[in-house]
């Protein structure tokens, strides 16, 4: 397995990836998710592709995209409240459902943080949904803690 930066060539792969997230999403919350939706088509990876802000990592194993992390690199500077500080928010990650339990979400979160700590930042940040639980597991096991909870009251 190769973990390295997206090319416009893994596009093909990373939208099959994005369907499977999508239904991911869909079978969670289907009152916010539509079926079938993902969240970015080939324009807009091509415009990520392009953005320093906007890394994204592949992992690439048997000729193919078998996961991918999209990351923001984040920056928080000179506000009231909060101290300077820099995070890479880890927007999504996934591995393919046939590729799954071959330690490729773990081999790119290390990668991801290697790059934080590259890049000097203080943290690495995600969100994950409530009611996924695999998800969240995986994370704690990666040594996230709860920075945040969000809530909801549905009418």
């Amino acid at each position: 397995m190769e973990i390295r930066f997206a090319q416009v060539s893994d596009i093909p792969g990373m939208l099959e990836l994005l369907r499977q997230v999508g239904e991911v999403h869909h079978q969670i919350r289907p009152d916010l998710f539509r079926s079938g939706a993902q969240k970015y088509d080939e324009a807009a990876l091509e415009a990520l592709l392009a953005d320093q802000n906007r890394p994204i990592f592949i992992a690439w194993q048997d000729d193919q995209v078998a996961g991918y992390a999209f990351c923001i690199r984040q920056t928080t500077q000179g506000d009231p409240v909060l101290r300077d500080r820099k995070v890479i928010y880890i927007d999504d990650l996934c591995v393919d459902e046939n590729h799954r339990g071959r330690g490729i979400a773990g081999a790119l979160y290390r990668r991801v943080c290697d790059y934080a700590r590259e890049l000097g930042c203080d943290a690495v940040t995600l969100n994950v949904w409530y009611g996924n639980e695999t998800a969240q597991k995986f994370y704690e096991k990666c040594g996230l803690k709860p920075q945040k909870i969000g809530m909801e009251y549905i009418l």
